[in-house]
């Protein structure tokens, strides 16, 4: 065994463990993945955006999966744990402006910096597969893909409102748009509207797989699942055409085609082509859309709307209803127009109120509804409800499903599914972006970059207002690659979700010079087994990647592979303070300095000790204390026994208690681990230590189950508490490192469970007895476990079906226990729950094994009595599961 790296007071340095069994991990290339392993465990943390210092925070997401990975690793299995680095976007170009400096250096400055920070915290990636964003290396995919996705009809250029923000100088996309005030996502600057014409990717082609297999991904949480469902939206409707006295035809979409019949009015959104054609002759019209584009969002109410002087006709009745503008129509749902029936939805009543419209009612409640159709009043109030036509002519009687059926044919109408999903805008006006690889010609419009003029790079930096690249004249002319003609390359470059849409499949294959991953590798190593990052991405970075993947799959890239990742873990923030941990809130706890005073193996254990990983905890100091002061427990203990100071002897039952102790924490931390529980299994953990330094305190322990159990749990800890378990798992003689060591093996001892629960509860009941009793000096305990009759009468109850007495009392051994069978079966009746119990002889030896637990715990003799040998008076108040106790006291 080795010499202990100690301190003068005999604890652990964590200084001098740390880097070196980091040095002994990167010697023996314990990470590193070949190219030729089959089907890795592949587990992902999100990878960050390299725009300043890490702090523990951000550590928190890295431990997860580097414990995991550790985890599967033991486990015999080829894991991949990549890590690189988003470092393209606003984050990165945002604090090098506030600096004045490149943001590309200030970029690889940050990266070297929070690369240091990882590797002092021990987390083990597989560094030969780094990738960087911002490297043409990376990037040029990016431009490739594009132009993949351009040959397919997947990139548009389109003229759309857009939202623009001024703090920012750049559009962004809907999902970068947060809360009911609209605010940029990254500087919180309340965005504005504009048109402008811009690059999008037609997600919308993807929206109804990208919604429909969200059923199927079980391996997500639920929030991020309905999160995405609602983003995407789903609306089975049908879409029909009303003409309108200007001369068009417009498309409206509808879930209540069987209302047609009230129709009372037709609305427009602002922004719809009708409205702008119409406000060109009508000033009112123009005023009032003018005024909506100005407001913000509550100074406009939902009831405002001017009236066009126009008509639409009604197909189902043949009226015409006038046509309004209204602000609550909006352009990017349906079709940005309506018709709107006040009786049967609340915003049209609310409208139509508003403006003196017409309500009529053409549904009213079914006869088996729970409303009575004498009390709806539709000027009071909408009836929302399906129900059956009234008011609509030949079809009155039809139930609203059947209408709806019936009326898409008899109106010309078609079935159709409706999603909010917008198409992404992945056009940002600025400078640290991938290059979108197009240029505009006069003569031949937009025009891809050649293939083999990839990638194109990104000019020298300089400071200037608004877009950097359109202001950099020398790199923007170029030639058209058509007609050979002057020509301008395009200044905008693409949203950074771009670049972490598909950084996953690069990991597979980082050094591929002739394409952007692997396709059999990729196939073969993807999905993603577990991926683990902030819930804050679940509808942008998630669904992005997640249209990207189909999208390749499409492309013949990926043999079938639709989903990216299996399975998800969104974990939770680290606050400090009654806040979470962040710069701006002055609230942080560096790992450098945290390293330098209590080793990063004590922050690792505190953050995955202190809550399971979805739920937020609080960084406190005593935390930290308490998660070092166990490490050094454990340290002592080991190096105490590997150094020979501990005294052992031959052992006994109690040995069989440790041993049974010993395989079913490493079952049940095996159990946890595989749940993410990590914070379950170190209590374990934890428990375990607690009764191996017991045993030595109050024993003269086995050698062998002493160095079983401190193995036992030296691997337990190794994904959580790596560093100190290497120097343990030295300490005690193990092979090789532990960081490829086996897993403890993980079958629990059958009935465990309950037998812990026994022990558990017999301590306890001991305990109060000697309370109640006010004993202050137990002498004597007997325990007494329960006859055979009585384990026969609750098995007959457990089975019987009602007549509990009847059952027990037919049976001929126990109707020779009499009236005393009876009275006990009684006990069972209207029970409905059992729990298992063990036979009676097993119950016996359970407490034997833990006589010596009790024993000193209350200092004194224990006896304990098996089912046929116990004394008559006790074992008369002795029940399965629940044995008799006796306690004799002192003098």
């Amino acid at each position: 065994m080795s010499e202990p790296e100690e301190t003068d007071d005999g604890r652990f340095d964590h200084t001098a463990i740390e880097p070196k069994w980091q040095q002994a991990w990167d010697d023996q290339e314990v990470f590193r993945i070949e190219d030729d392993a089959e089907d890795p465990e592949y587990v992902l943390a999100m990878f960050p955006y390299p725009s300043g210092e890490m702090h523990m925070g951000h550590v928190r997401n890295y431990a997860i999966t580097d414990a995991y990975a550790r985890f599967k690793r033991m486990q015999g299995e080829s894991v991949l744990h990549p890590m690189g680095w988003d470092s393209f976007g606003l984050p990165a170009e945002n604090a090098a402006n506030e600096r004045d400096v490149d943001p590309r250096g200030w970029t690889m400055d940050c990266i070297a910096n929070m690369k240091d920070q990882m590797e002092l915290m021990g987390l083990g990636f597989d560094w030969d597969r780094e990738v960087t964003t911002c490297e043409p290396e990376y990037f040029q995919w990016n431009q490739w893909f594009f132009q993949q996705f351009y040959e397919e009809d997947i990139v548009e250029r389109q003229t759309a409102e857009l939202n623009w923000c001024p703090d920012c100088e750049t559009v962004l996309a809907d999902e970068n748009v947060k809360g009911d005030n609209e605010e940029c996502w990254r500087c919180d600057t309340p965005i504005e509207r504009r048109d402008m014409d811009q690059w999008f990717f037609t997600t919308t082609d993807y929206a109804e797989e990208l919604y429909d297999s969200l059923d199927e991904m079980d391996g997500w949480p639920d929030n991020v699942r309905e999160m995405q469902r609602n983003w995407i939206g789903k609306q089975e409707g049908a879409s029909v055409s009303f003409d309108v006295t200007t001369g068009d035809s417009v498309d409206i979409f509808t879930t209540r085609l069987d209302t047609i019949y009230g129709a009372t009015f037709f609305a427009l959104s602002p922004g719809h082509e009708v409205a702008q054609q119409i406000a060109e002759t009508n000033d009112d019209v123009a005023d009032y859309i003018r005024r909506v584009e100005a407001a913000d969002d509550e100074e406009v109410d939902e009831t405002s709307g001017v009236f066009t002087g126009e008509y639409a006709r009604n197909p189902a009745t043949g009226e015409e209803i006038p046509v309004y503008v209204a602000d609550y129509v909006l352009e990017d749902i349906g079709t940005g127009a309506l018709y709107a029936v006040p009786a049967h939805d609340d915003r049209d009543h609310a409208f139509a109120r508003e403006h003196d419209i017409p309500i009529e009612q053409v549904v009213e409640p079914a006869e088996d509804a729970a409303a009575d159709p004498t009390d709806i009043d539709v000027e009071e109030q909408a009836y929302t409800e399906d129900g059956v036509l009234v008011n609509s002519g030949e079809y009155d009687g039809l139930s609203s499903e059947e209408a709806r059926e019936r009326f898409v044919e008899v109106f010309d109408g078609e079935f159709r599914t409706a999603h909010s999903l917008r198409d992404w805008c992945i056009s940002r006006q600025r400078y640290w972006g991938t290059p979108i690889p197009f240029v505009e010609c006069p003569d031949c419009g937009y025009v891809p970059v050649p293939e083999e003029n990839l990638p194109v790079e990104l000019p020298e930096f300089v400071q200037t207002t608004g877009n950097p690249l359109d202001a950099a004249e020398e790199w923007k002319q170029t030639t058209c690659p058509d007609c050979g003609g002057p020509a301008e390359r395009e200044t905008d470059t693409m949203d950074t979700f771009v670049d972490s849409s598909w950084y996953f499949l690069r990991y597979v294959s980082p050094d591929l010079d002739d394409a952007p991953f692997d396709t059999g590798q990729g196939s073969d190593w993807l999905p993603v087994d577990q991926y683990v990052g902030g819930i804050e991405h679940a509808t942008m970075h998630l669904i992005y990647s997640r249209f990207f993947t189909k999208v390749l799959d499409d492309l013949d890239m990926l043999n079938g592979l639709r989903e990216p990742f299996e399975n998800l873990l969104t974990q939770g923030m680290v606050r400090k303070e009654g806040a979470a941990m962040s710069s701006s809130s002055g609230n942080v706890v560096s790992p450098r300095p945290f390293v330098e005073n209590y080793g990063a193996d004590t922050g690792r254990l505190f953050m995955l000790d202190a809550a399971q990983p979805e739920k937020d905890f609080d960084w406190t100091a005593e935390g930290a204390q308490s998660a070092h002061d166990f490490l050094q427990n454990v340290y002592g203990l080991t190096a105490d026994f590997a150094a020979g100071d501990i005294e052992t002897g031959e052992g006994g039952t109690v040995e069989d208690y440790l041993d049974r102790k010993i395989r079913a924490t490493a079952a049940m931390a095996t159990a946890e681990f595989e749940r993410f529980r990590f914070n379950h299994a170190l209590q374990a953990v934890r428990d375990l230590v607690s009764l191996l330094r017991r045993y030595v305190d109050t024993t003269e322990p086995s050698e062998d189950i002493l160095d079983d159990g401190l193995s036992t749990v030296t691997r337990l800890l190794a994904p959580v508490a790596p560093h100190i378990a290497e120097e343990l798992w030295e300490l005690l003689g193990g092979d090789g490192l532990v960081a490829e060591a086996d897993w403890p093996d993980a079958d629990k001892p059958d009935g465990y469970g309950v037998e812990r629960r026994l022990v558990e509860n017999t301590r306890e009941d001991i305990r109060d007895i000697i309370d109640v009793a006010d004993i202050a000096d137990p002498a004597r305990i007997e325990i007494a476990v329960a006859p055979a009759w009585k384990h026969r009468v609750r098995e007959l109850a457990e089975q019987a079906d009602g007549d509990v007495v009847g059952a027990v009392m037919s049976d001929d051994d126990l109707r020779q226990h009499g009236e005393a069978a009876a009275d006990f079966a009684k006990e069972f009746i209207g029970q409905e729950h059992f729990d298992d119990q063990l036979p009676p002889a097993e119950e016996t030896a359970a407490l034997d094994r833990a006589t010596w637990l009790i024993e000193r715990e209350f200092d004194a003799d224990i006896a304990v009595y098996g089912s046929d040998d116990a004394p008559e008076e006790l074992a008369r108040k002795a029940t399965p599961g629940r044995p008799a106790i006796n306690i004799e006291e002192s003098g």
